[in-house]
């Protein structure tokens, strides 16, 4: 029997308003709204037919098939139909034809990971009673709802069980969320404590940490010597659009040009740039990225890589045409790089964490998204992020693009290419390779036989995924969870 779903209620490929916390939650779409109502209908349906309970359906890739075949149906009642998630017919009943697309042997390295310390600093300096933010679906039995203990479900068994069990990921880089010095809700020496227990596991390969940097913040730049010296930094993380004093910066500013002199003596040859989820007016133009082609043309030694691509949530991604596109979201970004002259598959990297989570919605729009970045950034430079632990599990996202495909009418009159299964390998972990300078073969190599394998052949044997999500619901979840972070109301 299930601990954490034993009725099956919770489905496998998660459509919802789940924010990262950098972006308020964006209610669904009718059309999204009736597509989840649908997958549970066909889930109990589909259930049934096969002999299954509902949660054993839910777990199966039968059970993915069949939720992503629901939202296929009403994407393309509503008229959404530039892309769409291809699976044979009956995928749904036949675990082995849902094989064919949802199973995979890529390897997987995510970008773009979280781990939020339940027992940190930042917690023990909430004013009491205060919830940063609530987790609806306890992901275990012993994580009541009131109080901080709920927090358990983000402890580091849970984050390990999360992203290597019950996800096909083999690497990951932990990031950070921009806050204050004092309200992180994940330091890096708390960080780097999370790489020595997998480290522990024998799993030394399979996560690397960002070095965070503000350099608008007093003590930041002072302090990249130390985090250089202390910790085995993949790349700098920065955050253009926040500041001190609400204000952000561009890369092209002296403090920008500060930060890139110091991240290039100190030998980190990769400046990780949060572009787009604005956090508000006060400083949404510096969340643009029309400072990534004429920094990327003065440094063509340094690699840029725009964690979440510069999408907004708020502008509808469409067809870009250069001279004409949109003075936001993705479009910015494409323009700025012809206008520089910065060629695709260069210095410039495209990075998919909750962009590509928030699109799996809008198949038409996720389409167009793809298209531009793969076009303009290069098949070579898009790389696989998902912002998990927020989202849970990161599998849905993976099992979700291993099925997408841009239509062919897109794929003809915007010159988008078809998805193949070589293109998202690269997306999903080889393109990162190079920018991070990790050794595929080595990874898969040392994987096969480390512990975190181990552990997880014997999870496999009786699977329990929590199919539940992290980060806020609401708005007023993400205002409190702002709040702690020293953001202000947004």
């Amino acid at each position: 029997m299930s601990q954490r779903d034993p009725d099956g209620q919770l489905l496998p490929v998660r459509i919802d308003a789940t924010s990262n916390g950098e972006y308020a939650p964006q209610a669904l779409a009718p059309h999204s709204v009736a597509a989840n109502e649908l997958a549970q209908r066909w889930a109990g349906d589909n259930a049934r037919r096969t002999g299954m309970s509902r949660r054993a359906f839910m777990m199966s890739l039968a059970g993915a098939a069949s939720t992503l075949m629901a939202f296929n149906h009403m994407n393309a009642a509503a008229g959404k139909t530039g892309g769409r998630f291809e699976l044979a017919g009956e995928a749904a009943l036949d675990e082995a034809a849902a094989a064919e697309t949802l199973s995979g042997k890529e390897f997987i390295f995510d970008i773009q990971g979280h781990y939020v310390n339940p027992e940190g600093e930042w917690v023990r300096k909430l004013p009491p009673g205060r919830q940063p933010f609530r987790l609806n679906n306890p992901c275990i039995l012993d994580a009541p709802k009131e109080g901080l203990d709920y927090l358990k479900c983000l402890r580091a068994d849970e984050f390990i069980k999360d992203i290597f069990l019950d996800s096909d990921t083999d690497m990951m880089v932990l990031s950070f969320v921009p806050s204050t010095r004092e309200s992180e809700p994940l330091t890096i020496e708390e960080a780097d404590q999370t790489r020595r227990i997998i480290d522990a596991m024998e799993g030394e390969h399979r996560l690397m940490l960002h070095g965070r940097v503000n350099p608008n913040q007093a003590g930041d730049l002072e302090d990249m010597e130390r985090l250089a010296a202390e910790f085995p930094i993949a790349a700098w993380k920065t955050y253009t659009q926040w500041g001190p004093n609400g204000k952000g910066f561009f890369l092209t500013d002296d403090v920008g040009e500060a930060f890139i002199a110091k991240a290039k003596a100190l030998g980190v040859r990769n400046i990780a740039i949060h572009k787009g989820l604005s956090f508000g007016p006060n400083s949404y133009e510096h969340s643009l990225c029309s400072d990534i082609g004429p920094i990327a043309k003065r440094h063509p030694d340094m690699n840029f890589i725009i964690y979440h691509s510069g999408y907004d949530v708020n502008v509808k991604e469409e067809a870009f045409v250069p001279g004409k596109g949109k003075a936001a979201g993705i479009d910015v970004l494409c323009q700025s790089l012809i206008d520089h002259k910065v060629p695709p598959n260069t210095n410039v990297y495209a990075e998919l964490g909750s962009t590509w989570r928030f699109l799996m919605r809008d198949p038409e729009q996720a389409a167009h998204l793809l298209g531009k970045l793969i076009k303009y950034c290069g098949e070579h430079n898009v790389l696989w992020g998902t912002d998990s632990i927020w989202y849970g599990s990161p599998q849905d996202q993976i099992q979700a693009l291993r099925a997408f495909q841009i239509s062919s009418e897109f794929q003809e009159r915007f010159g988008y290419p078809m998805l193949s299964r070589d293109l998202k390998a690269r997306i999903f972990g080889l393109n990162a390779t190079k920018p991070y300078g990790v050794s595929t073969e080595e990874v898969l190599r040392r994987s096969k036989a480390d512990k975190v394998s181990t552990k997880k052949q014997v999870y496999l044997e009786q699977p329990d995924p929590s199919f539940t999500t992290y980060g806020p619901k609401t708005r007023a979840e993400f205002l409190r969870l702002r709040r702690q972070q020293g953001m202000g109301p947004g």
